[in-house]
């Protein structure tokens, strides 16, 4: 058993459902204390954060990512329970193997190796793990990222063990995110009995001219970089679950994924104008995920890009499409940011895995990107 997998096995056997750490960051600082790297924990709540850093020197290269994992829906439709890593054909499965504890094994690993072979690198490196990311985000990395602000610790390189990959290991990075905006509205209008409608006011009705608007908006077209943003209703209730009454309200949930074209206050803006077109009482509840954010072209890039080359033999692809990651709060800082890390194909699914192979593939991409930007930069 290599090291990574033995690593990744141990990390999978710690029920983190999210916010849970279940001692994940516990087994990552022992091994890298080790190693010269300085141990900082940065909890809020009920979140477990850690801040490892390895030297005082710029530049920084930080890996980012996440301990906790997403719940594993009913435990009898797996093909072996789910914290019980287990390896069937080539394929390692577990909750979390590959979103994203496989990528954290990887990493772990590849610094273990680069420290050894090269104990006087250039700058510093440092590991940020949070176990807030599959939950609403409020007390992990973005509150660790105030802490370094304060100080005026900054992060030049991140890299994200998300799962970028698509069809093979490094042949999808991605440089950016679109942006994530919340929205929950109520409409108000009069309960009654369906016998009765001229009685009552059914914000149902009322409502759908504005959903329609609302979905079939061009709210722009996209850039060369990112696809148009979109609204996506999650959500609709209304009514007491009787057949014969008129709901006195109605909630929608909706998310805008947005490009760069577009902000937050031009969203609202605009958001706001299609409603008032129209004769109801509303409230209406935001709550901004992240904004979008694009890595130009640079060292980080161009280290990523090199060292698939060199482990894997072919190109990479620049992406920014899927949803939002952490990343989000770090490159506000002024870092580039990229995200590269296991397949997705299984992630939040029943029967997550990873395949064994995968591990040293990634394992030794990230080696190299070490090695490109902190020996032979």
């Amino acid at each position: 058993m290599s090291d990574t997998l033995e690593l990744l096995k141990d990390l999978i056997s710690r029920e983190s459902v999210t916010p849970k750490d279940a001692g994940c960051q516990d087994v990552l600082a022992a091994r890298l204390t080790k190693l010269g790297f300085n141990e900082e924990r940065l909890d809020f709540e009920d979140t477990q954060n850690i801040w490892l850093r390895r030297g005082a020197a710029k530049p920084l290269l930080t890996f980012l990512g996440h301990t906790d994992v997403v719940p594993t829906g009913p435990a009898d439709s797996w093909v072996s329970p789910p914290f019980e890593p287990t390896i069937i054909g080539d394929k390692l499965y577990g909750r979390g193997t590959a979103d994203m504890k496989g990528g954290i094994a990887c990493f772990i690993t590849a610094v273990e190796r680069f420290i050894a072979k090269h104990p006087d690198h250039k700058g510093s490196i440092a590991v940020m793990m949070t176990s807030d990311e599959e939950g609403i985000a409020t007390n992990g990395v973005v509150k660790v990222v105030e802490v370094l602000e304060q100080r005026n610790e900054k992060i030049d390189w991140c890299l994200v063990g998300e799962p970028s990959s698509d069809k093979k290991i490094g042949d999808v990075i991605r440089v950016g995110r679109r942006g994530s905006l919340c929205a929950k509205l109520t409409i108000a209008g009069i309960q009654g009995h369906v016998a009765y409608p001229e009685l009552a006011d059914n914000p149902i009705h009322s409502f759908a001219p504005a959903l329609k608007d609302l979905t079939e908006e061009v709210w722009d077209h996209g850039n060369a970089f990112f696809p148009p943003t979109s609204l996506q209703v999650s959500n609709i209730n209304a009514g007491t679950g009787a057949e014969n009454i008129i709901p006195g309200s109605v909630n929608v949930q909706f998310n805008l994924r947005f490009c760069t074209e577009l902000d937050e206050e031009t969203i609202k803006r605009r958001t706001h104008a299609i409603l008032d077109r129209y004769d109801f009482k509303y409230q209406l509840e935001w709550r901004l995920s992240g904004n979008p954010f694009l890595t130009q072209p640079g060292a980080l890039i161009d280290a990523a890009h090199a060292a698939i080359k060199t482990v894997t033999g072919f190109e990479t692809a620049d992406d920014t499409g899927g949803g939002t990651s952490d990343g989000r709060f770090i490159a506000p800082t002024g870092a580039q940011v990229i995200e590269l890390g296991p397949l997705n194909e299984s992630i939040h699914k029943i029967n997550e895995h990873i395949g064994v192979e995968d591990l040293e593939i990634l394992s030794n991409i990230y080696e190299q990107i070490l090695v490109n930007l902190l020996v032979q930069a």
